[in-house]
């Protein structure tokens, strides 16, 4: 069964390990930027005061903003010298080193909290676009879906298991009279320590299958970068995959960047219930990512995406319209089997539609177009709460519509024809 699905010389064990590496870094994600730290850098490093959210939402615009500059430079550097694995290490320390400076950001100290913020975001999706290149090494053509899906299966996992611990610390600690200025920093020591063990299968497991790239070591990866982007209309059904991600990525960083906000503003959720629904959320994305991932080798990966944000417009419009929490439980585990599938799809038609030699690339510029998203998203729901005057419900439908836009512009894509492009790119020398 392995070889129908796997690369020849590769092994599950090895993809275990490529896997594993979504469960390490999701801690960071549902720890630092969705569940705990956010609320603590707004209340008590920037003391509530009414620039904080707006600090905080800037301070990951930036960078993002970095990432979408560097992505393509990191992966066309990674293809001409077969660096990836060099590459993630350096990422992964990264991540691990800023989130454990995050320990020391008390009350008031918001220049080290914003520095260790950008750095820590910055080298976390700058990792992501990297394992995510490893992908088509690993996996064949027709089980692209089933295998990434695993990853994010267990990526979600992984974001349970580090929030378990935190709050499982933090529990311990709030029984003890400790406040949030002493618990929260040492929940980002929890968290980075998980992230760095669970990243060692990966990071001495996987195997460089690339060789340098002798026809380009001779450009600089800017030029590489401009040549790949100025020859990126030899690749239409990718290049229109990049923009609908765009759009839909859009969509969902808004939702997992405001959930909480709409929640709690729109249904009153405290601080436990938030927590609960962050968890059960990830519960059903973990399902959704697991069961898409084998559901769209079946019926095609453009098919699975279109399916996948129409559930994402139903779940828009049941939050829109829930006239109280009940229906707002359903949308939002809606959202969670979209968010893993939507997800899982994504990353493995973007390892179908890329030309071979040039993955890391290619998969650079799929975390410029993520990172375009995730700024662009958010900001346009903050844009819609000032013009509508705090109405959330308005600005979740405004926002929203990126999700029908995404739609649309998925309708011309078509996975054969793309990959029949992206062997033909590769064969015509980039």
């Amino acid at each position: 069964m392995a070889g129908l699905l796997l690369r020849p010389g590769v092994s599950r064990r090895e993809v275990w390990a490529w896997a594993m590496y979504d469960f390490a870094n999701s801690g960071y994600t549902t720890v630092v930027i969705t569940a705990v730290f956010g609320a603590y850098f707004v209340a008590v490093v920037a003391g509530d005061a009414p620039w904080a959210t707006f600090t905080w939402t800037l301070a990951l615009s930036v960078s993002y903003a970095l990432i979408m500059l560097t992505a393509p430079l990191v992966g066309a550097w990674a293809d001409a010298h077969a660096r990836k694995k060099t590459l993630l290490w350096l990422t992964t320390l990264g991540c691990v080193g800023a989130t454990a400076l995050l320990y020391f950001a008390a009350p008031g100290a918001l220049a080290l909290a914003i520095a260790a913020l950008v750095l820590s975001n910055y080298f976390f999706g700058t990792g992501e676009n990297l394992i995510a290149a490893f992908l088509p090494e690993l996996a064949r053509p027709r089980a692209l879906g089933r295998i990434s899906g695993w990853g994010w299966t267990l990526g979600y996992v992984g974001g349970l298991v580090s929030l378990g611990a935190s709050l499982a610390y933090i529990g311990w600690a709030q029984a003890r009279g400790q406040t949030a200025a002493e618990f929260v920093p040492v929940s980002m020591l929890i968290t980075a320590a998980i992230f760095m063990l669970a990243s060692l299968p990966a990071l001495l497991m996987l195997h460089e299958r690339a060789t340098p790239n002798g026809g380009h070591t001779s450009r600089n990866a800017w030029q590489q970068v401009r040549h790949t982007l100025g020859h990126l209309g030899r690749l239409p059904d990718l290049k229109r995959f990049l923009v609908c991600t765009v759009l839909y990525q859009a969509g969902i960083a808004a939702v997992i960047t405001l959930a909480a906000i709409y929640a709690s503003q729109v249904f009153h959720f405290d601080t436990q219930r938030t927590i609960v629904l962050v968890l059960v959320v990830n519960i059903t994305a973990a399902l959704g990512a697991f069961v898409f991932g084998h559901v769209q080798d079946r019926i095609g990966h453009v098919r699975s995406i279109a399916l996948t944000l129409v559930g994402w417009i139903v779940m828009v419009l049941l939050a829109w319209a829930a006239p109280d929490e009940r229906m707002f439980w359903v949308a939002a585990n809606l959202a969670g089997l979209c968010m893993g599938a939507s997800q899982s799809a994504g990353r493995a038609l973007v390892g179908l539609l890329a030309p071979p030699a040039q993955q890391a690339e290619f998969f650079g510029l799929w975390g410029l177009a993520v990172k375009l998203a995730s700024i662009l998203g958010p900001l346009t729901y903050g844009a819609a709460s000032w013009i509508t005057q705090g109405d959330h419900r308005q600005s979740l439908l405004i926002t929203g519509s990126y999700f029908a836009a995404g739609l649309w512009a998925l309708r011309d894509v078509q996975a054969a024809r793309g990959h029949r492009a992206a062997r033909r790119f590769a064969h015509g020398g980039a």
